[in-house]
């Protein structure tokens, strides 16, 4: 006879994870990391690298936030522009809408406003998006590129340097 299984509720999901393991490894990780220091002081850290690297990150990242400031203002106004478009575009149909006429006119009348409207809401959004996409990718390039300096820093900081002979 087959065994019966609860499909809506499953224990095994609200069991603790094993914390043992994991303690076990960053306890590792700090011992090893501890072996690099002596006496509070490491041969192969370069305190003044470290600040400046660390001074770089911080300036990459207020460099893309304050680009995607700016863009989110330019989003922002653009919006804005928008709704005032809309606005203007909502009164002029509402006076087309309610002059004289047969209700079949009005009926003509509707549907084109309604054609219109619906090209304008689909090309306004598409611009939305271009837009948003502009500003992330700006953003995302200047993140992007310090990553990529890290690495270089990070692999040239740690390079055996050729050590100088001395005169005698």
């Amino acid at each position: 006879m087959a065994k019966a299984t609860n499909t809506i509720f499953d224990p095994e999901f609200i069991k603790a994870p094993d914390f043992s393991q994991w303690q076990a490894e960053f306890n590792r990780a700090c011992a090893d990391f501890g072996k690099y220091w002596s006496n509070g002081k490491t041969a192969n850290l370069d305190v003044n690298w470290l600040i400046a690297y660390q001074r770089k990150n911080i300036e990459a990242i207020t460099v893309a936030n304050q680009r995607a400031f700016e863009g989110v203002q330019a989003l922002a106004r653009r919006q804005a522009e928008i709704a005032r478009d809309a606005a203007e575009e909502l009164q002029k149909a509402t006076k087309e809408l309610t002059s004289a006429g047969t209700p079949e006119d009005k009926l003509v009348k509707q549907a084109d406003v309604a054609k219109e409207t619906f090209e304008t809401a689909v090309a306004n959004v598409s611009e939305l998006a271009e837009l948003v996409q502009k500003l992330h990718s700006e953003a995302f390039e200047v993140l992007k590129n310090r990553v990529i300096e890290n690495f270089d820093e990070v692999k040239a900081a740690f390079e055996t340097k050729p050590v100088a002979k001395k005169a005698a």
